[in-house]
Formats: C-alpha cells, sequence, structure tokens
C-alpha cells in the first residue's frame, strides 16, 4: 500500500517507509535548502501502528486541530506569535501556521487515532487494523 501526501500537485510516493526520504527531496517547498512554513515529519511503522512525529517547537498542544475526513488526515497549526521587539537576523523555524494533510492506507483504524504533544514534538499514532497485523499462525 502506498501513501499519498495531498498537497496541490497529488504526489504518491512509492512505498510508506521510503516516505521521509521523499519528504527531503523535492516536494517540499524550500528556501535557501531549508523548508519555510512547514515543519517536519519523521513516520515510523511497526507492526502495530505507523507513528508520525511532526517537528512543531514553540507551539502550544491547543494550537493544533487533527481532523480525519474520507481517509485523510489533517494536521494544522495556528498560533498568535508576540512580535519580537527587534527584527531576526536570521530565521530558520516559525510554525505559527501550517496545514498538511495525508492519505492513509485502507488498513488503518480510523476510530483509535491518538495523539500528544511533548518537548516540541507532535506525537501521533495511527493503529493498523487487527486483520492486517502480522501473526503466527500454529501447526495442527
Amino acid at each position: 500500500m502506498s501513501l499519498t501526501k495531498w498537497n496541490d500537485s497529488d504526489v504518491l510516493f512509492p512505498s510508506f517507509s521510503n516516505l521521509l526520504d521523499e519528504f527531503m527531496g523535492d516536494a517540499l517547498p524550500r528556501t535557501s535548502g531549508l523548508a519555510k512554513n512547514v515543519p517536519a515529519v519523521n513516520i515510523l511503522e511497526t507492526d502495530n501502528e505507523y507513528m508520525l512525529q511532526v517537528a512543531a517547537p514553540g507551539l502550544r498542544k491547543e494550537d493544533f486541530e487533527l481532523h480525519v475526513e474520507q481517509k485523510r488526515l489533517s494536521i494544522s497549526a495556528h498560533a498568535n506569535e508576540p512580535q519580537p521587539e527587534g527584527k531576526y537576523a536570521r530565521r530558520e523555524f516559525g510554525y505559527h501556521s501550517f496545514k498538511r494533510v495525508f492519505a492513509l492506507p485502507d488498513f488503518v483504524n480510523l476510530d483509535n487515532i491518538q495523539a500528544s504533544y511533548e518537548e516540541g514534538i507532535l506525537k501521533i499514532s495511527i493503529p493498523k487494523r487487527e486483520e492486517v497485523k502480522p501473526r503466527t499462525i500454529q501447526i495442527a
């Protein structure tokens, strides 16, 4: 099963396991080699779940909104960022507003998605349905 990163160009990635490599390629908008206003995402697959880790420092859990509709997971955030007294000489992060949308595979359990936010990382657990999890078959 492949995963689709949903954006204007509707890019289809060949597999879930190399999705992070695709994010580091031309799929992200870039300025001077750094993604602007789009947080980096790690996707970890285990036998039981997919774990998305969204790097979003400086936000609070109340700033995030997660929404699932028609097998698409939407992750967005909006925070009112206080204006600094000076001006930035260099600014490499500042995710006060963003939206990322991921198409989910058919074999995940949409009803049991869970999320937590700790130390600047939003963690989203997307469990697999029982029938697709690996299992050992006993020989009779």
